[in-house]
C-alpha cells in the first residue's frame, strides 16, 4: 500500500528579485530554508524515513503559526492580507507604506503584530490656514476641510470658509482661509448697534450694520482693519471747510549811526508798512466739535516795508553860556508837567518846553521834538533864551528865575 501523501504547505510569497527591496521578514525566511537545507548527511542516514515524515510535518505547523491574517488601511483604503513580519514596522516596510513625522500609525511602529489585528496609517497634509487674519502652517490627517476644522478645534458655526467643507484635502495639501463669527460693537450718530458678524474688514462690517459713510467720515480704528470680537468701532462724522484769511506781515527796522545828531536821538527816516499774506486753512468738525484750523497754503499779498531809523552818535555839550544857571526844571514843570514826550492838545507843541516844528528846526533839531532825548530838549531850549530870552514861554518864563 503506498504511504499517505504528505500534507500541502500554505502557499508562499516568490523569492524576491535580488535586485530589487527585500524586506527583513522575507529575509528571515531564507535564511531558515537556507539552515534547512544544510543539515549534515549523517542525520539522514540514520533517522528513520517515519522520523523525517514527523520532522517536516512539525516544520509546517511552525510555518502556519508564523503567518498572520492582518488588515491594513492605508488612508482609509482597508485591505487584509497575510504577513510574517513580526511587528507594525517591519509590515509597513514589507507593504512598501513610508510614513512621516507628520502621520499617524495605530498601532505605534514598534508595536507587536498578532493574526486579526487592524493597523491604520493616516498621511499628514500641510494647511496653509489663515484663520481670523492671523496666517500659519498646519498639518491634519484629516482628509476633508470639515474634518480638518474639528481635527483642529476651529468653531466653524456662522463662520466664512474659503472652500467648502466637503471639499477634499489632497496630501499636497490646502490654502483656507476661516472667519469665525464674532460681536461688534458700533458706536454711530448717538446710537450704539452691536451685530454677529464674519466681516473680513471694519467697513464690510459696518455695512450690515446699516451704517453708511459719506465724504470724509471715517472710523475710529481704520475701515479696512480686521474686525475684532468684542471690539467697539465709533464712527466719525467729519466735515470739512475752507477758511481764506489776510495776516498782516511784520515790517524790520534798520538802523544807521549818524553823528550829525546828538546821542540818544533816533529819527525815522522811512516809515515801516506792514505787508500782508493771504493764508488758506482747512476747517474740520468730528460729530460736531471743530478740529484745530490747519494751514494748507498762503499767498504774499503786499510786501513790507522796512522802516529806516538814524541813530544819533554825536555827544551833547556840557553847557550854554548865558542860560546854565536859570531853572530849567521848574520850566518844564510848568509847561508840559516835566513829561518829555509831552504833547499839547493841538498836535502843535511838543516836549518838555512845547517847542513848535518850526523853532525846533530852527535850533537844529531834527524829527519830532518829544521824540528827542529831554537833555537835548534842555539844551535846544537853552539855545533858544540865548537868542531870544524868555519870550518863548510867555506865560511860564518867569520861573527860570526863581
Amino acid at each position: 500500500m503506498a504511504p499517505p501523501p504528505f500534507p500541502s504547505l500554505p502557499r508562499q510569497s516568490p523569492v524576491p528579485d535580488p535586485a530589487g527591496p527585500v524586506g527583513r521578514a522575507e529575509a528571515r525566511r531564507a535564511a531558515h530554508r537556507r539552515r534547512t537545507a544544510e543539515k549534515p548527511d549523517t542525520l539522514r542516514r540514520f533517522v528513520p524515513q517515519a522520523l523525517v515524515v514527523a520532522f517536516l510535518a512539525g516544520g509546517t505547523s511552525a510555518f502556519v503559526a508564523n503567518d498572520k491574517a492582518v488588515r491594513l488601511t492605508v488612508d482609509g483604503a482597508p485591505r487584509t492580507m497575510h504577513t510574517f513580519a513580526d511587528d507594525v514596522d517591519e509590515l509597513l516596510e514589507d507593504e512598501g507604506v513610508a510614513v512621516g513625522a507628520h502621520d499617524i500609525v495605530a498601532p505605534a511602529p514598534g508595536a507587536a503584530l498578532a493574526s486579526g489585528d487592524d493597523i491604520v496609517v493616516r498621511y499628514g497634509r500641510p494647511v496653509m490656514l489663515t484663520l481670523d487674519g492671523q496666517p500659519r502652517r498646519v498639518w491634519t490627517t484629516a482628509r476633508t476641510v470639515d474634518g480638518a476644522l474639528r481635527q483642529l478645534g476651529v468653531r466653524a458655526e456662522g463662520a466664512y470658509l474659503s472652500a467648502s467643507r466637503s471639499q477634499a484635502i489632497s496630501r499636497h495639501g490646502l490654502v483656507l482661509d476661516v472667519r469665525t463669527e464674532r460681536t461688534v460693537t458700533f458706536m454711530a450718530d448717538g446710537r450704539e448697534r452691536t451685530i454677529r458678524t464674519n466681516a473680513a474688514t471694519v467697513s464690510e462690517a459696518l455695512g450690515e450694520a446699516g451704517i453708511a459713510l459719506h465724504g470724509q467720515d471715517t472710523t475710529s480704528v481704520p475701515p479696512g482693519s480686521f474686525p475684532r470680537d468684542g471690539q467697539t468701532v465709533t464712527v466719525m462724522r467729519i466735515t470739512a471747510t475752507r477758511e481764506v484769511r489776510e495776516e498782516p506781515i511784520a515790517y524790520d527796522t534798520e538802523r544807521t549811526r549818524d553823528s550829525s545828531l546828538f546821542a540818544g536821538t533816533e529819527v525815522v527816516v522811512r516809515q515801516g508798512r506792514q505787508g500782508a499774506r493771504r493764508v488758506t486753512y482747512a476747517l474740520r468738525t468730528v460729530n460736531g466739535v471743530r478740529q484745530k484750523p490747519r494751514k494748507v497754503a498762503e499767498e504774499v499779498v503786499r510786501e513790507p516795508v522796512t522802516q529806516q531809523v538814524k541813530v544819533g552818535t554825536r555827544p551833547l555839550p556840557d553847557s550854554v553860556r548865558g542860560a546854565d544857571g536859570l531853572d530849567w526844571g521848574a520850566l518844564a514843570l510848568c509847561e508840559s508837567g516835566g513829561r518829555a514826550r509831552a504833547v499839547d492838545p493841538s498836535g502843535n507843541y511838543g516836549g518838555l518846553y512845547q517847542f513848535d516844528m518850526g523853532t525846533w528846526h530852527d535850533l537844529g533839531g531834527t524829527g519830532l521834538p518829544q521824540d528827542a532825548p529831554a537833555e537835548e530838549q534842555t539844551y535846544r531850549a537853552k539855545k533858544l533864551y540865548v537868542q531870544r530870552g524868555a519870550s518863548p514861554w510867555p506865560h511860564c518864563g518867569r520861573r527860570l528865575y526863581r
